[in-house]
């Protein structure tokens, strides 16, 4: 069983930054994939970053150049740095691992996956 720890939200102005953090427990964390996915009101999950336990990463389109992620297998952590934040970056962004990657257009993660419990970011104009 992994579990997930997310911190790191708030509000920001436009223009800004700020950076995600999320602790994974468990004994199998280093296989797994990592990364964040975020959600609006009346919508679904939408794939924000991944890296893979080498360190590979993928990015949604409309989030590359502009967000981050990495992880320290050591400390079980990964980390999403988002820069240059828009009002429609405004979400709750949920930590996610899986032993399978994830499309770059996916809005969910595997029956082998776990979620953090979610962490709200709000940019302001």
């Amino acid at each position: 069983q992994v579990q997930l720890a997310e911190s790191g939200g708030g509000s920001v102005p436009a223009g800004g930054s700020a950076r995600l953090s999320c602790v994974a427990s468990g004994p199998t964390f280093m296989k797994y994939f990592m990364g964040w996915f975020r959600q609006t009101p009346g919508n679904g999950r939408e794939f924000v970053a991944s890296i893979s336990w080498g360190g590979t990463t993928a990015y949604s389109e409309s989030m590359k150049g502009r967000f981050t992620v990495t992880r320290d297998n050591a400390k079980k952590t990964v980390y999403l740095q988002m820069d240059n934040l828009k009002p429609e970056d405004t979400a709750i962004y949920y930590c996610a691992v899986d032993r399978l990657p994830w499309d770059t257009t996916a809005n969910g993660i595997s029956e082998h996956g776990y979620w953090g419990q979610g962490t709200q970011v709000t940019v302001s104009a």
